[in-house]
């Protein structure tokens, strides 16, 4: 076989190599991954909250790291500010627990579940019709920006909650996180929805 048979075989082969991984599920798995999966799992249905969207949350947030804390002192896989956190622990009846707690992988999943459905729960009413997807960017945004905030913007009609109209919302941060979020909500759905529901 002459040199230049040879280079074209081996390029056929890594062609059809790369193809073949792009295309399977098996590199959508490794690239896209959710660790705590059983615990996403049950606490997320305890809580009726979506659990590919409460992976999402946790990969933007965190992305899986339980020991994280931001500048402005989130904690852990969901990164709770110490005051919601304060508040969660009060109103879902962990008072055993201290803010200090947050950083425990299940706890924090709890409290963040805990915290996605009060937020679901407060933006159901609203009028107008939603589909889902707008309903979790609305979700998303109070998540990051916080639920008054949001609420100031419905009520002053500076965004009116849907995904389409993301870009009407005035925090960039705000913006680019919900972007994400329904971004890896998307990817996790693809490739997680048919084995978790």
């Amino acid at each position: 076989m002459s040199m230049l048979r040879k280079k074209r075989l081996y390029a056929v082969i890594f062609i059809g190599t790369v193809l073949a991984l792009f295309s399977s599920q098996w590199l959508g798995y490794l690239i896209y991954p959710i660790h705590y999966e059983q615990e996403i799992r049950e606490i997320a249905k305890d809580y009726g909250v979506d659990p590919l969207f409460m992976a999402a949350i946790v990969r933007v947030e965190s992305n899986f790291k339980p020991d994280k804390s931001s500048k402005k002192n989130a904690m852990g896989l969901m990164q709770i500010m110490p005051e919601t956190g304060e508040w969660v622990l009060e109103q879902a009846g962990f008072r055993d627990n201290t803010i200090g707690d947050l950083y425990e992988p299940t706890l924090n999943l709890k409290t963040g579940a805990w915290y996605l459905r009060f937020l679901h729960n407060m933006y159901d009413g609203l009028e107008g019709e939603r589909t889902d997807r707008d309903r979790m960017a609305l979700v998303a945004a109070a998540y990051n920006a916080g639920p008054g905030k949001v609420r100031q913007w419905l009520n002053e009609g500076v965004w009116d909650g849907k995904e389409a109209t993301l870009s009407e919302v005035p925090f960039g941060e705000t913006r680019h996180y919900v972007h994400r979020v329904l971004y890896y909500y998307k990817k996790y759905e693809a490739l997680y929805a048919e084995d978790w529901s």
